[in-house]
């Protein structure tokens, strides 16, 4: 139902785009392109974030440690062992794609074995098999494959179609401007609400799966420091929601419209529930 809901709300905002730069056809044409463009992303938002960022597929040969984590985990989560790859990034973090838990992916950049431990590792491996489990990665997917081709969409509509109105009179300038950059922010806050509360949920049921809620707690710590000195580079806010810590982190501007909710009390949170745990 959720994505469902999201898939109507973007398609509806390209209606909108439509109509401002074209008018009744522009609009029609961005419906059908909207339908178009849902089933697509339905079947292969996943394929398209990966490639973006490069992430190679790895296996029980290539990569025995990271694998064997994920395995472990997966048993313990109860959910069908999802592909594992990694993205070549000196700047760790993580995130988790597919349609379902049957058809799913977690990705690790490089940097993240470097600087975790092996119980940090685990956490933030447990963090994103719960998204997994709980079904967060298909509207995860879905809202950064849409919110990426909206803000594309926004840019080009000065160039085609001229911003111009029924009589086929040039807009206000001013106006098409704005339009350009509300429509991808009236995106970027779908993705805020379909996405900060499932965090929360998602630590919660990560601490659970890997059993030591201050392993993820200290993970997120330290991925954090490092996104706040340097932004993952290939990163984009269309797919910022995705990752475990955003990697926008550093940049003030972006933060405003951040996805995530602070660190400091995802953390606080995590903390109590390893007490609760006798941890």
């Amino acid at each position: 139902m959720k994505t469902a809901l999201l898939m109507a709300l973007m398609t509806m905002l390209l209606m909108v785009i439509g109509d401002y730069f074209g008018g009744l056809q522009g609009m029609t044409m961005m419906l059908i392109f909207g339908v178009a463009m849902n089933f697509f992303t339905y079947w292969n938002s996943d394929k398209m974030v990966l490639a973006h960022y490069n992430a190679k597929q790895v296996d029980k040969r290539t990569a025995p440690e990271l694998y064997g984590i994920v395995e472990d985990l997966a048993k313990k989560a109860q959910i069908p062992m999802p592909k594992v790859y990694i993205i070549n990034s000196p700047v760790p973090n993580a995130f988790a794609t597919g349609r379902n838990p049957e058809h799913a992916a977690v990705a690790v950049n490089t940097a993240l074995a470097d600087i975790l431990d092996r119980d940090e590792l685990a956490g933030v491996l447990a963090h994103e098999l719960s998204h997994v489990k709980h079904r967060d990665i298909l509207i995860s997917t879905v809202a950064a494959s849409m919110a990426g081709a909206i803000s594309t969409i926004a840019q080009w509509g000065m160039f085609f179609g001229g911003g111009r109105d029924e009589n086929g009179e040039s807009r206000n300038p001013i106006a098409t401007i704005l339009v350009m950059i509300l429509a991808p922010m009236a995106a970027g806050l779908i993705q805020m609400a379909v996405s900060r509360s499932r965090e929360f949920m998602a630590d919660k049921s990560g601490g659970e799966i890997c059993g030591k809620p201050d392993a993820l707690a200290d993970a997120l710590l330290k991925i954090e420091a490092f996104a706040k000195r340097r932004v993952m580079p290939g990163a984009t806010e269309a797919t910022a929601h995705m990752f475990i810590i955003n990697p926008f982190s550093g940049a003030n501007m972006k933060q405003l419209f951040s996805t995530h909710p602070p660190t400091a009390e995802r953390v606080r949170l995590l903390r109590e529930q390893a007490k609760a745990m006798g941890r």
